[in-house]
């Protein structure tokens, strides 16, 4: 037995527009893909520009809701994660506008970790001893990497 769906007169229109929603969201998501991972993409540039190491872009699109890419990055002291992370902030603003949802105190290189968090684009700079015990890269090793420099 077999059923079709007849829709009646106003269900017609009711359909085309939840389809035309469904495209225009999904045409906006593909758009926001686009930015989040242009903004990434500068991040590791002015990371890579102030002497950061291992650097690493990961696409965790498909393995988590909380952001869709981060970058993990490497310094060697605290005035090198400071400076990073300041290029990484003013690289975001003056390209984007961006303003951060989690911005690093003013002490924040003083742990070895400092996290910067866009939203869709989640950065973690690390001293080395840090990077060594909190091994992202492992923890999220199922997610792709999309670049990695040393």
């Amino acid at each position: 037995m077999s059923a079709s769906f007849v829709p009646s007169h106003g269900q017609s229109s009711t359909l085309r527009t939840s389809t035309s929603v469904l495209t225009r969201c999904i045409s906006r998501r593909r758009t926001v893909d686009a930015e989040a991972l242009s903004l990434a993409r500068e991040v590791v540039g002015a990371a890579s520009d102030k002497g950061a190491t291992d650097i690493v872009l990961m696409d965790i699109r498909k393995l988590s809701i909380v952001a869709d890419y981060f970058v993990i990055c490497t310094g060697d002291n605290e005035r090198q994660l400071r400076a990073i992370a300041r290029a990484i902030l003013d690289v975001a603003d003056e390209h984007f506008g961006a303003d951060p949802l989690h911005k690093p105190s003013s002490d924040a290189e003083a742990s070895g970790w400092v996290l910067i968090d866009f939203g869709p684009v989640v950065v973690h700079v690390f001293s080395p001893a840090m990077r060594d015990f909190y091994r992202l890269e492992r923890l999220w090793s199922e997610a792709a990497t999309l670049l990695q420099m040393q």
